[in-house]
């Protein structure tokens, strides 16, 4: 005799906060990979347009900026952590590590 065997399905389990705490993190660290990439990036196209200006004072100074505000991106991100962790070993209360 063949016997089947039935597995109820479950509904799934109801989102809680932990979800959007998980969902959370994961943006923020998916923003910070995409920053630095697209720090990468500026720097490189800074670099090329500074190759490629061929004397033009212009160009020159158009690459200059590129790499400029790249660099000035670099420093905004690199403070805006270190501030959190400032507060976070000053204070003790955990501000890098988002929970509801």
């Amino acid at each position: 005799m063949l016997v089947k065997h039935v597995y109820a399905q479950a509904d799934p389990p109801p989102k809680t906060f932990t979800d959007f705490e998980g969902m959370f993190q994961g943006v923020i660290s998916s923003l910070l990979s995409l920053g630095g990439i697209v720090l990468f990036l500026m720097l490189v196209l800074g670099g090329f347009k500074y190759i490629l200006s061929g004397g033009n004072p212009d160009a020159v100074a158009s690459a200059r900026r590129t790499m400029t505000y790249a660099i000035i991106g670099l420093i905004l991100m690199a403070s805006a952590y270190l501030i959190l962790f400032l507060i976070e070993t000053i204070t003790g209360a955990p501000v890098t590590d988002f929970t509801i």
